[in-house]
């Protein structure tokens, strides 16, 4: 299916479950379909990183992002998620697409930091916790974990506030860093503290590439 259009791509992703009960401490918000077709469809037609690829999808959450790399022709989907009803629900998604090339593994992905992998993926997708008060870097922390499991390329959503840090960043790990889409997240209303509707948040898709 890596020849799909666009519009019929969102479509299909528009049907992907989402969290039932969100956990505020996990930061669980889905993917939007609107910001995941873009992503991966931007990812695929302009760089050719997803079909034929091993993917790595770091804190997959109810795996809009997984379901979404193997309809664009990944080889195999790996997701990590530590929350098993998160897991539960990726499974139900991963069954309602038929897709035979998707696995998730319960696994907490900062644990996975110095962790010596044979293998490397050849693709490593996030969006990761932007990161609360509480959890201020947790955005950096999956994202230098994230470009420690990959072969080739990381493709990240962060903040367009972060911006700046994320730059140099980049620099300090030797990592090649561009902003490949200027997106808006429209983050709805889904904890008891949200006082509007929805928000939008503006947001950039990073690229980062392995210093050969």
């Amino acid at each position: 299916m890596a020849c799909l259009k666009l519009k019929k791509f969102e479509e299909f992703l528009q049907t992907v479950d989402g969290f039932e009960n969100p956990k505020v401490t996990l930061e669980q918000y889905i993917t939007p379909s609107h910001i995941a077709s873009h992503m991966l469809y931007t990812i695929q037609t302009n760089y050719d990183d997803l079909e034929n690829k091993l993917v790595l999808d770091l804190g997959c959450g109810a795996g809009m992002l997984s379901v979404g790399a193997s309809l664009l022709g990944a080889a195999h989907v790996v997701g990590v998620e530590i929350d098993s009803d998160a897991i539960e629900i990726f499974k139900s998604n991963i069954e309602g697409f038929e897709l035979d090339n998707v696995d998730c593994v319960q696994w907490d992905v900062l644990g996975m930091e110095g962790i010596d992998f044979d293998r490397k993926f050849d693709t490593v997708l996030m969006n990761p916790p932007f990161g609360t008060k509480q959890n201020s870097g947790i955005d950096m922390k999956f994202l230098r974990i994230g470009l420690a499991l990959a072969k080739h390329r990381v493709y990240s959503l962060h903040k367009t506030s972060t911006r700046e840090h994320i730059k140099k960043k980049a620099i300090e790990w030797n990592v090649k860093a561009n902003v490949v889409a200027e997106l808006k997240y429209n983050l709805p209303q889904t904890y008891k503290f949200h006082k509007r509707s929805s928000v939008d948040i503006a947001v950039d898709l990073w690229r980062f590439e392995m210093s050969k």
